[in-house]
C-alpha cells in the first residue's frame, strides 16, 4: 500500500529504559479510476524447473498423483456405499472421504506446477470506480540503558485502494489492524523481524522474507534476508554495496529452485547532473541481460534513457517546476506512461496518471 506519512503527533514515556515515543499519523486518498489492473491476475510467469530440482519436483508429483489416485479409489468406494445404504454413518465416511480427495487433488495440482512451471495470466482491466481510504499508523520507538535502539509499528486501514506506480487497483482494505515490522539496532547491526513482510532483496517478484539482518563492513552496506517458511532453496537473498569516488557498486543475489539468481549494478557520477548506469542480470534458469542507462537533470528538466541486450529499452522524461511535476516514459513496445503531481498544501496532493491501456486515476491525498 502507498501511503503519505508527514504530521505527527508523539506522545513520551519512561519506564525502566533511556526513552520510549510512540508517534501517530494519518492518511487518507480519494478519487476515480477506470481500466486499472486487478491484482487477483498476474502477468508472471513460474518456469519449469531443470537438473536436480527437476528430477526432485518429477518425484515429488508422481508421489502426489498415487495420494491422489488412492484418495479417488476410497472416494469412488464410500459413494458405492452411501448409493446402497443412505445411512447417516455412511454420510460421515463419504463426506471424509471427499475432503481427503480435495486435499489430494490441490497437492497433485500444485506439484504438476512446480514440476511443469505456469503460463502468464493477463492482467484483467477493471471498470470505471470510486477509491476513498484511510488508515492510522502507530510508530513505537525506544532505546534500552546500553543503547540498543528498538522500533514496531501498527496500522490501521480501510477503504479501497489503488497503486498508482503500477495502474493497479489494490482492492478493498480489510479494515483491521495489521502488525508492521519490529527492528533492534545497535553497533551489530539491524535485525528486523516482520513476517512475510520483508521484501526479497534480488526481487520483489520473489516470496517475500521474515527476517533481516544489516551491518556495514568498512565501507560495505550488506543486508541478508531470509523466508523460514521456504524449503532450503529460494530461503535467503542479500544484498552488498560500495561507494568510492563517485561510483557505487551494488550486488543482489536470491535463492531459487532453478539455481541461484545474481545482479550487479554500477552507477558513475560523471558531475551533478548526469549519471552513467550499467548492470548484468542473471536470473536463475534463464540468459543473463546487460543494460546500460543514462540520466541528466538541469534546471527541472530530467531525462533517463536505458537499453538492455535483449531488445529492450525505455525512455522516460520529467518536469518539475515548484510544487507541480510532470512525467513522462516510453518503451520498446510503444507502451507509455504520463502523470502529474502537484502539492496543495497542507498535507494535501493532486495526482493524475494515463497509459496507453487507456488506464487512469486522478484524485488527491492527504497526510495528518
Amino acid at each position: 500500500m502507498k501511503k503519505l506519512l508527514i504530521a505527527t503527533t508523539a506522545l513520551v514515556a519512561t519506564a525502566g529504559m533511556a526513552s520510549a515515543d510512540i508517534t501517530i499519523s494519518g492518511h487518507a486518498a480519494a478519487g476515480i479510476y477506470s481500466g486499472l489492473d486487478s491484482k487477483a491476475a498476474s502477468n508472471g510467469t513460474i518456469a519449469a524447473p531443470t537438473g536436480a530440482a527437476l528430477t526432485t519436483a518429477t518425484a515429488t508429483a508422481v508421489t502426489a498423483a498415487a495420494t491422489e489416485a488412492t484418495a479417488l479409489t476410497a472416494l469412488n468406494t464410500a459413494a458405492s456405499n452411501y448409493a446402497s445404504a443412505r445411512t447417516d454413518a455412511n454420510r460421515v465416511l463419504l463426506a471424509a472421504a471427499q475432503t481427503a480427495y480435495d486435499t489430494a487433488f490441490a497437492a497433485s495440482a500444485a506439484a504438476d506446477t512446480a514440476r511443469d512451471g505456469k503460463a502468464a495470466v493477463a492482467m484483467t482491466p477493471s471498470g470505471d470506480g470510486i477509491y476513498s481510504n484511510a488508515g492510522v499508523d502507530f510508530t513505537m520507538t525506544g532505546a534500552t540503558d546500553n543503547g540498543i535502539s528498538f522500533s514496531a509499528s501498527v496500522n490501521i486501514d480501510a477503504g479501497t485502494e489503488i497503486d498508482a506506480g503500477d495502474f493497479e487497483l489494490d482492492g478493498a482494505d480489510g479494515g483491521t489492524a495489521g502488525l508492521g515490522s519490529v527492528s533492534m539496532s545497535g553497533t551489530f547491526g539491524t535485525l528486523t523481524f516482520d513476517d512475510g513482510g520483508i521484501e526479497n532483496l534480488y526481487s520483489d517478484g520473489l516470496s517475500n522474507a521474515d527476517v533481516s539482518y544489516s551491518t556495514t563492513v568498512g565501507a560495505v552496506s550488506l543486508t541478508v534476508a531470509h523466508d523460514t517458511a521456504a524449503a532450503s532453496t529460494g530461503a535467503n537473498s542479500l544484498s552488498a554495496g560500495y561507494t568510492a569516488s563517485g561510483m557505487a557498486f551494488t550486488l543482489t543475489a536470491s535463492e531459487a529452485a532453478a539455481g541461484t539468481s545474481a545482479s550487479l549494478a554500477v552507477s558513475y557520477a560523471l558531475n551533478d547532473s548526469v549519471t552513467i548506469t550499467a548492470d548484468t542480470d542473471q536470473a536463475a534458469g534463464a540468459e543473463s541481460v546487460q543494460t546500460i542507462g543514462a540520466s541528466t537533470t538541469l534546471n527541472g528538466v530530467s531525462v533517463s534513457v536505458e537499453s538492455a541486450n535483449n531488445s529492450t529499452w525505455d525512455v522516460d522524461l520529467g518536469y518539475t517546476a515548484g510544487a507541480f511535476a510532470l512525467t513522462y516514459g516510453v518503451d520498446e513496445t510503444d507502451g507509455w506512461t504520463a502523470t502529474a503531481t502537484s502539492a496543495l498544501g497542507g498535507g494535501a496532493t493532486f495526482a493524475a496518471g494515463v497509459n496507453s491501456e487507456d488506464s487512469m486515476y486522478a484524485g488527491v491525498s492527504f497526510a495528518f
